[in-house]
């Protein structure tokens, strides 16, 4: 994830702008959130300590921030939305460009169609009828998608995954190895638990680069599987570990 380098400057000389601009204007700020009124059209979206908030029906370009929240009301359309320390959220009907945080969790509702989807420290959750169509990727965070088409492939390091009910994800799914401690120190992670659930898809690979639990229903579908045995279930959860 990069960040504009030129956004806090650009903030810096902008500080004293409105949190609301007129149809197409960019708006950019130091200190505060800003606010996308309802219908409105906006050019990107800029601040480094505020949330940022996009109204039923706005559109803007891309929006960025540091230290704040992103929530995309329904309807929203917008670039791409990067933020650092602060969680994304899109409502129903979103069209977004990719969705990237550092800390905190992503959630997208039902209908919308975004680009790829990237969180470190922080989890994933696409809703029914969402359409990403790159990657979705995680390091220190669960991925769950219900009825979700991703056109593009799923992977995490340290997270539970669900491809949940008649997903779909034309890539493939990868479980990378954690990197060590440092120091010699050694320790036992966790072990993530995947889920192929009832009608899902994943066409590409199952790579499984450490242990993990791996449960697949008997309507699901998968390519290879490399580094893990696959359990079947046939009820509509798979079982407690």
């Amino acid at each position: 994830m990069t960040l504009s380098r030129s956004l806090l400057a650009a903030a810096l000389a902008c500080a004293l702008l409105p949190s609301v601009a007129s149809a197409a204007e960019d708006i950019e700020k130091v200190m505060g959130s800003i606010t996308a009124h309802a219908g409105e059209r906006y050019g990107n979206l800029e601040t480094v300590n505020g949330s940022i908030h996009v109204e039923a029906k706005a559109s803007t370009g891309n929006i960025e921030t540091v230290n704040g929240s992103v929530e995309l009301a329904a309807g929203a359309q917008v670039g791409n939305v990067e933020t650092v320390n602060g969680g994304i959220k899109a409502d129903v009907d979103v069209n977004a460009g990719s969705l990237e945080t550092v800390n905190g969790a992503i959630r997208v509702e039902g209908r919308n169609r975004v680009g790829g989807i990237e969180t470190v420290n922080g989890s994933i959750f696409a809703g029914r009828g969402s359409d990403v169509t790159r990657d979705v990727e995680s390091v220190n965070g669960a991925i769950g998608l219900v009825d979700t088409d991703v056109g593009g492939s799923v992977s995490t390091v340290n997270g539970d995954v669900t491809i949940g009910v008649d997903s779909h994800v034309r890539g493939g799914l990868t479980i990378e190895k954690p990197r060590g401690g440092g120091m010699g120190i050694t320790f036992k992670p966790r072990v993530p638990r995947i889920v192929i659930g009832p009608g899902a898809v994943v066409d590409g690979p199952l790579v499984f680069k450490r242990e993990v639990k791996l449960y697949v229903h008997k309507t699901a579908r998968i390519g290879a599987v490399t580094g893990a045995t696959a359990i079947a279930f046939d009820g509509p959860t798979a079982p407690k570990d």
